[in-house]
C-alpha cells in the first residue's frame, strides 16, 4: 500500500488549459453535462485535451461579441470553469459529443495562443466563506431548500431527479451553483454568479432569483385560471345558447344572428319604398336569404348582396346650395389665373342654379399635365357643397371595375360608380373620372365602352352595375373627367362631354402661384415654417425659364422641394439662422446646372432653319425644323418620328416649293440632282399633325433659295396644295410655349383670329401676331420675297 495520501482531482488540474468557448450560458463547477461541439477549431481543442489530462477550460463569450471579432481574446470572459471529460462520442459530420464533470471555477491570467486554437494561462479560484456569517449561511440554506421545494412543486419542469440531487448537496457554495444552472436566469446574470467567490454573497443573489421565478410562477397560475374561467365561461354560455334554441325552436320562437339581420334588413328595405322590378327582385333575395342555411356558401353571397343593396344611397341626396359668390371665392382661393376656365365653371353653376333638374351635367377638363385639373375637380364639388368621389382609370383594362363583377364569381363586388355611390352616401355626389385618355382594352372587355352607358344622360337613369342588376339612378352625378389629349378617347365618349381647356401657364403666372401657393405648402412640408425663406420675382422667374419651362407647375414645386430639402440640411448640420433668402445666383448650388440654359437656344443661322409651334398632351412646344440638302437624285428625305399626317404636310410642303420654283429663281437642278434631308429634332418624341406645313415649307424655300429666315419668328398653319394656310387647333397653348422660348413674332392662319381674340391680353402681351392667308405671305415676312412682284415681272418678261 502507498504512503501517498489521495488528491482530490480539482488540486491535479492544469495551469495551462486550451478553451471552448459557449455561446448559450456559463457551466458551473460541480455539474455533470453533455456538450455538443461542431466548430473545426473546439473539436481540435477536445482532441487536444484528450491526448493529455483530458481536461480544457469552458467560457462564455461576451454579448457585444460579433462574428468578425470571435477569434479576438477580448471576446471572452476573463473567469470560466475547468472540466475534465469523462466520454467522447465522435458524429457523422465531424463534430463530436462528449460528457464533462465541471471541477472548478478558474482566472484567465494570459493567453498562450490563437491558432489553432485558444490556450492560456490560468489561475484557480477558491471559494470565500467567512466564519463569522456561517450562521447566516445556515439560514440561507434552508430558504433556499424551503423556496425551492415550492417552486419545484408548481413548476413541471423540475423533474424528481434535480430535487433528489439538490436535497444531497451538503456544501452551500455547490447547492448555489446547482441551484443557478437550473433557474431561468439569463447569461449574463449566470456569469456574474459564476464570478462571485463569496458564497453568502452568491446564496443572496440565488434566493432573490428565485423570489423572482416564485413571483413568475404565480403570474402564470393566474393568467391560467383566468383562461380557464373563461374557456368554462364560453362553454356555459354554449351549452345555454344551445338549450334556448331548443326552447325556442319547440315554442316556435327565433332569434339569432341570422334572424337579426333579417329584420335589419327588412326595416332597410320597407324604407326605401321601392316598387315595380326593384321591389320584386330585393323581396325575392330578402325571402331567400330567410330560408338558407348560415353555413352553406350561398348565405354569405346574399347577406353581401342585400348588406351592398341596404347601404346605397337610393333616396339621400346631399342638399345643393348654388352659392355664386361662394363658389367664385372658393375657385380664386384654390387657383390663380385660369380666368376662362374659371368663368366656363361659374356659368355651368349659374344654370344649376336656375335649372335644379342636374341631368347631363358630364365636364371633360383637357389640359397638359400640373395644371390644376384635379383640384379643379375637387373645388367644384366644395363650391356645390357636394360629396367628392374620385378613382383614375388610367391603364383599366377590365369593364368590370366599372360595371361591377358578375355575382356567380367567387369574391364578386360591385364597379367603381355603385362603391363611390355607398362611400359618399348619397345619389348626387361630384364623381371625378381620372385620366380618361389612358383607357385600355383587353380580352376582359372595353372599359371604354362601359362608361359610354355611365356618361349618357339618357341611358344613366336607369344604369345596371353587373353585381347589383338592378336599375339605378345616376342621373343626379356631376361627373367630371380629366385628359391630356383628345386623339386617344373614343369618339362616342367625347361627344358625351363638355370639353373645358386648361393652358398651360406662362412665367408670370407661375411665379404668382409659386409665390401664393407652392412655397407656403413646400416651407411645411420641409418643417420650415411658411414665412422663414424669401425669394425675390427674379429668382423664381429664373426657376420657372431654366428649370421648369413646362406647361404645369410639377416641374417647378419639384424643384422648389429640393430648394427647401437643401436648406433644411443647413439649417440642421451648420445652424444656420432662419429667415433665409434665395437668390438667383445660389440656384445652382441648390438645383444643378439649369436644364433649359440660355445658350442651349439654337440660333436660325444657316438656310433650312425654321421654328414652328406645335401641339402635344404635355402643352404648347416650340420645334425648331432643318433641312439640308446632299448630292442625289432628288426628292426628300424625313426624320425625327414624323405620324403619316405630317409625312403627307412636309410631300405637300415639297411640292408647293417645286411648283413655284421658277418664280422663286430656283434652279430646277436642285430638284434633280440634289437630296432634301428635312429634320425635326428630339427624335425620340413622336409627332404628328398638320400644323406644321407652312414651317417646313419656309424651311424647304430657304434652303433652295439659300436664305436665312426671320430670328425669333416662329409659326404655325397647315398648308393646302395651293398655298392657302389652313386653321389650326390648340393656338393658345403654342403662343404660352412661343412667350416661355423668348418667340417675338407668330405667324398663325387668319382663320384662327377669333381663337386668337380669347387669348388674354397679358399673355399676347409683348409678342407681335401675324395673321397669314396664304404662304406667299410668310415667304414674304420671313424671307423678304414678294411673290407676287415676281410673279408679274417674270410675265412683263416673258
Amino acid at each position: 500500500m502507498s504512503d501517498n495520501p489521495l488528491i482530490p482531482a480539482d488540486q491535479l488540474l492544469p495551469n495551462k488549459l486550451s478553451l471552448v468557448p459557449l455561446e448559450m450560458r456559463p457551466i458551473f463547477p460541480g455539474i455533470f453535462t453533455p456538450l455538443m461541439i461542431t466548430d473545426p477549431a473546439d473539436v481540435a481543442v477536445v482532441e487536444d485535451a484528450m491526448s493529455g489530462a483530458k481536461v480544457l477550460g469552458l467560457v462564455l463569450v461576451r454579448q457585444e461579441a460579433n462574428s468578425e471579432q470571435e477569434d479576438a481574446p477580448e471576446v471572452l470572459y476573463d473567469i470560466g470553469t475547468a472540466a475534465k471529460i469523462l466520454k467522447k462520442i465522435n458524429l457523422p459530420d465531424g463534430g463530436v459529443n462528449i460528457f464533462v464533470t465541471t471541477l472548478k471555477r478558474f482566472q484567465i491570467k494570459k493567453m498562450l495562443t490563437e491558432d489553432p486554437f485558444r490556450t492560456a494561462a490560468v489561475e484557480y479560484l477558491d471559494e470565500i466563506i467567512d466564519e463569522k456569517f456561517s450562521q447566516e449561511i445556515k439560514a440561507l440554506t434552508r430558504s433556499i431548500f424551503a423556496d425551492m421545494k415550492t417552486l419545484s412543486e408548481n413548476n413541471p419542469l423540475f423533474s424528481e431527479e434535480m430535487r433528489l440531487n439538490m436535497v444531497n448537496i451538503d456544501q452551500p457554495g455547490k447547492l448555489t451553483d446547482f441551484i443557478a444552472s437550473i433557474l431561468n436566469i439569463n447569461k449574463d446574470e449566470q456569469q456574474k454568479l459564476l464570478e462571485t467567490l463569496d458564497v453568502r454573497e452568491r446564496m443572496q443573489h440565488v434566493l432573490l432569483a428565485i423570489k423572482k421565478e416564485q413571483e413568475l410562477v404565480k403570474l402564470q397560475k393566474k393568467i391560467s385560471k383566468q383562461i380557464n374561467e373563461k374557456l368554462e365561461k364560453n362553454q356555459r354560455e354554449f351549452f345555454l345558447r344551445e338549450e334556448l334554441k331548443t326552447i325556442q325552436k319547440e315554442l316556435g320562437i327565433t332569434s339569432d344572428a341570422k334572424t337579426s339581420d333579417y329584420q335589419k334588413f327588412k326595416e332597410k328595405i320597407e324604407s326605401f319604398q321601392f316598387s315595380g322590378e326593384l321591389k320584386e327582385t330585393v323581396t325575392s333575395e330578402l325571402e331567400k336569404f330567410a330560408l338558407m342555411d348560415p353555413n352553406s356558401s350561398e348565405f354569405i353571397v346574399t347577406r353581401n348582396y342585400l348588406e351592398t343593396i341596404c347601404s346605397l344611397p337610393w333616396k339621400q341626396e346631399a342638399l345643393e346650395m348654388v352659392d355664386m359668390a361662394y363658389a367664385k371665392r372658393v375657385l380664386d382661393q384654390d387657383h390663380y389665373g385660369l380666368e376662362d376656365v374659371k368663368k366656363r365653371i361659374l356659368e355651368f353653376l349659374a344654370i344649376k342654379k336656375l335649372k335644379s333638374d342636374s341631368k347631363g351635367s358630364i365636364v371633360l377638363l383637357l389640359g397638359p399635365p400640373g395644371v390644376g385639373k384635379t383640384s379643379i375637380g375637387k373645388s367644384i364639388a366644395k363650391a356645390l357643397k357636394r360629396p367628392f368621389f374620385r378613382f383614375s382609370v388610367g391603364g383599366m383594362r377590365d369593364e368590370a371595375e366599372i360595371k361591377g363583377h358578375r355575382r356567380t364569381y367567387v369574391g364578386a363586388m360591385p364597379g367603381k360608380i355603385i362603391q363611390g355611390l355607398k362611400i359618399t352616401g348619397t345619389r348626387n355626389p361630384v364623381f371625378m373620372i381620372d385620366e380618361i385618355d389612358k383607357l385600355g382594352s383587353s380580352y376582359q372587355g372595353d372599359p371604354s365602352s362601359a362608361l359610354l352607358e355611365v356618361l349618357d344622360p339618357e341611358q344613366n337613369i336607369n344604369f345596371r352595375d353587373h353585381y347589383v342588376d338592378l336599375p339605378f339612378d345616376i342621373s343626379h352625378v356631376l361627373f367630371i373627367a380629366t385628359a391630356n389629349a383628345l386623339d386617344t378617347i373614343p369618339r362616342p365618349l367625347l361627344d358625351r362631354m363638355e370639353i373645358i381647356r386648361l393652358s398651360g401657364y406662362i412665367e408670370e403666372e407661375k411665379v404668382a402661384i409659386a409665390q401664393k401657393y407652392l412655397i407656403p405648402k413646400s416651407l411645411e412640408a420641409a418643417g420650415l415654417g411658411k414665412n422663414n425663406v424669401k425669394y425675390s420675382k427674379k429668382t423664381l422667374s429664373e426657376i420657372s425659364r431654366h428649370y421648369a419651362r413646362e406647361a404645369g407647375m410639377r416641374n417647378f414645386e419639384k424643384a422648389l422641394d429640393r430648394i427647401h430639402r437643401k436648406l433644411a440640411l443647413k439649417v440642421v448640420t451648420e445652424n444656420v439662422p432662419l429667415p433665409l433668402t434665395v437668390d438667383s445666383t445660389s440656384l445652382e448650388e441648390y438645383l444643378g446646372r439649369p436644364s433649359f440654359p440660355e445658350e442651349e437656344e439654337i440660333p436660325l443661322v444657316s438656310p433650312g432653319m425654321v421654328m414652328g409651334l406645335a401641339w402635344t398632351s404635355y402643352g404648347g412646344a416650340v420645334l425648331i425644323i432643318e433641312a439640308v440638302r446632299t448630292p442625289g437624285k432628288g426628292g426628300i428625305r424625313l426624320t425625327g418620328r414624323m405620324g403619316d399626317v405630317m409625312k403627307e404636310s412636309a410631300q405637300i410642303a415639297y411640292t408647293w416649293v417645286h411648283a413655284h420654283a421658277k418664280v422663286l429663281g430656283i434652279s430646277e437642278a436642285f430638284f434633280d440632282r440634289w437630296s432634301v434631308h428635312l429634320h425635326i429634332p428630339e427624335g425620340a418624341t413622336p409627332k404628328d399633325g398638320p400644323s406644321a406645313g407652312v414651317t417646313m415649307a419656309t424651311a424647304l424655300a430657304s434652303l433652295a433659295m439659300g436664305k436665312v429666315v426671320l430670328s425669333k419668328t416662329a409659326m404655325t398653319g397647315e398648308l393646302s396644295l395651293t398655298g392657302k394656310v389652313m386653321p389650326i387647333g390648340g393656338l393658345k397653348e403654342k403662343v404660352i410655349a412661343a412667350r416661355r422660348s423668348g418667340v417675338k413674332t407668330i405667324l398663325f392662319p387668319k382663320s384662327n383670329e377669333k381663337d386668337w381674340e380669347e387669348i388674354p391680353d397679358y399673355i399676347r402681351k409683348g409678342l407681335e401676331f401675324k395673321p397669314i392667308n396664304r404662304m406667299e405671305e410668310v415667304l414674304e415676312i420671313m424671307l423678304g420675297v414678294n411673290l407676287n412682284e415676281l410673279r408679274a415681272k417674270k410675265k412683263g418678261d416673258a
